[in-house]
């Protein structure tokens, strides 16, 4: 059965949480048309962690980072140990990074501390950057302006407005689209999504949470970015298949390498019985 080629480009497959069944998870995952998965490393023990699920699986790859909510972890230390791990050829990016005025786990300052560090780290290695947002968007998308200029930035789990979309637009920012734009309250941001530039646009899971809709209380994981691919389609009134394959040529744009194997067909489908 030919299916769209999906890349969920925000997972955290290396937790826990997916310990008893990550080989059942990842062949779920190409049985729905998902043929890369990118493992989000948000602290040191993550991206570690990340970059082995890499080194096992040919359709996984890794990025390192550290989150707000462990802000205070940042230093020197840290970020020679992070440099360390990005140097890794599945490593592709720097994050995940950003801002997180909702839970305040950090200080503010700390927090911004550590996103401009990580910012300035990917610019050193030439690596796009992978950003969490919450509450916080005026202030995040003011330092992206002051100190990203030239480094590509993904937008991690976009849920703002179109007014905020526009000024990230704007800024060269690209989106990641998750569970979020299928909750039936999300009306300003299928609006944002609507109007979103379709070279800007990824799409992801963040499992194992935010489940989209349809499968809303499960363990998330990334065979359901499909609901998610189905809804932003929807709302931007174009076939899966368009969506799909634009967002995947948009991965491997914003990663700077071909994500998904060499055998997959340029048509955006994929023989899902395939190895």
């Amino acid at each position: 059965m030919s299916r769209p080629v999906l890349v969920d480009t925000h997972a955290h497959l290396m937790l826990d949480r997916f310990d008893p069944d990550r080989e059942a998870v990842l062949r779920r995952a190409q049985e729905a048309g998902v043929a890369a998965v990118v493992n989000i490393g948000f602290d040191l023990e993550t991206a570690e962690g990340a970059i082995r699920l890499a080194e096992v699986y040919p359709s996984c790859w890794a990025t390192v980072g550290l989150h707000p909510h462990e802000a205070e972890r940042w230093g020197p230390a840290l970020a020679e140990r992070l440099r360390k791990l990005a140097e890794h050829p599945k490593a592709i990016a720097i994050g995940e990074a950003g801002l997180d005025y909702y839970r305040n786990r950090s200080p503010r300052e700390r927090q911004v501390e550590a996103l401009i560090g990580q910012i300035q780290l990917a610019r050193e290695l030439s690596l796009p950057l992978v950003v969490h947002n919450r509450e916080a968007t005026e202030d995040l998308l003011n330092l992206i302006e002051a100190y990203a200029d030239g480094v590509p930035v993904l937008l991690h789990c976009f849920s703002d407005d179109r007014s905020a979309m526009e000024r990230a637009a704007a800024l060269g920012c690209f989106f990641g689209l998750g569970g979020p734009v299928t909750y039936p309250r999300s009306e300003a941001l299928r609006e944002a999504v609507a109007a979103m530039p379709a070279d800007r646009i990824l799409l992801e899971t963040d499992a194992p949470w935010l489940p989209p809709q349809p499968v809303r209380g499960k363990r998330n994981e990334p065979a359901y970015v499909r609901f998610t691919a189905e809804v932003v389609a929807q709302v931007r009134r174009e076939p899966v298949a368009v969506l799909a394959r634009r967002s995947t040529q948009n991965a491997e744009r914003f990663f700077g390498r071909r994500l998904i194997p060499p055998d997959h067909s340029e048509d955006g489908s994929w023989n899902a019985g395939s190895s």
